[in-house]
């Protein structure tokens, strides 16, 4: 299948396993460049590595702390300084903890609110210039289910993810109108 996105550059955030590597499996075999993102640099080191060598693309691994916003700047910074732009993201980040509303504090709460809603709008706006430089891209984000359907013991997920998805949809109505901002 061909998705058009041979030498297109695609960055991939929480990408050493899971969902963030299929997704970057995926582009990579489909002939994009690869910049992914993840906490541990042993395990984003050899999830690059990896990608290259079952794929052939290349690959770019930086260690990205989704709820750092100079860590979010250095990892678009050095994906540009390798690859010369940025053709699409994918916005994600491990799930906040699970439980009920008696559970958490406010530092929980913040901590949710930092990695799944807080770090989206960051990405999408470290990354935005170059969508633009390149007359455009694609943005998507990984969420859950919960985001129709709350999911009782995941209350944090359920609130945040649902604020990422409520974000995408006002992004693209607003950027269809005016041609990506």
């Amino acid at each position: 299948m061909d998705f058009h996105l041979k030498d297109r550059v695609i960055m991939v955030a929480a990408a050493s396993k899971g969902l963030g590597y299929g997704i970057a499996q995926a582009v990579a075999q489909e002939g994009a460049c690869v910049s992914i993102g993840s906490r541990t640099e042993t395990d984003i080191l050899a999830a690059a590595e990896t990608l290259h060598r079952e794929t052939g693309a290349e690959t770019l691994g930086i260690v990205l702390d989704a709820r750092d916003a100079a860590s979010i700047d250095r990892w678009v910074e050095a994906t540009v300084a390798r690859f010369g732009g940025v053709d699409g993201l994918v916005v994600n980040a491990g799930g906040p903890p699970a439980g009920g509303f008696d559970d958490f504090d406010d530092a929980v709460w913040q901590s949710a609110f930092e990695l799944t809603l807080l770090s989206s709008v960051r990405m999408i706006r470290a990354v935005l210039p170059y969508l633009r430089a390149r007359g455009g891209g694609s943005i998507l984000a990984v969420t859950s289910s919960s985001v129709k359907e709350p999911i009782d013991i995941l209350l944090l997920s359920n609130v945040m993810r649902s604020g990422v998805v409520s974000l995408l949809k006002s992004l693209s109505r607003s950027w269809r109108r005016s041609r990506f901002g």
